[in-house]
């Protein structure tokens, strides 16, 4: 198994980076800059898909049997993974709702 402390670091770096290219397209949105959001968004599943990909290889491996040391970093890792699914989730919606409210303003 690669270094456990580099795979947690993995995680919490690309689910940050999720979060943030998240955040970054609704603020895009209040301003009706769709092009951007959908950049960003793009972004931002690249981004999970490489946290939950790390996830998942670390979850196999303990399912083969190799020992993965239950940290309070690894712990730390697996809550910045859920809190950006569900807030790139959130964002989501809420883009989809600033758009509509563009739309009556115009």
């Amino acid at each position: 198994m690669e270094d456990l402390e580099t795979i947690i670091f993995d995680i919490i770096i690309h689910s940050g980076n999720a979060r943030a290219l998240a955040y970054d397209a609704l603020e895009k949105a209040r301003s009706g800059e769709y092009k951007e959001i959908d950049r960003l968004m793009n972004e931002c599943k690249e981004e999970m898909t490489l946290a939950h990909n790390t996830q998942t290889k670390l979850v196999q491996d303990e399912v083969r049997g190799e020992d993965v040391k239950i940290s309070l970093l690894l712990i730390h890792a697996q809550d910045q993974l859920m809190t950006s699914m569900t807030e790139q989730t959130l964002i989501q919606q809420m883009i989809e709702m600033q758009k509509e409210i563009n739309t009556l303003r115009e």
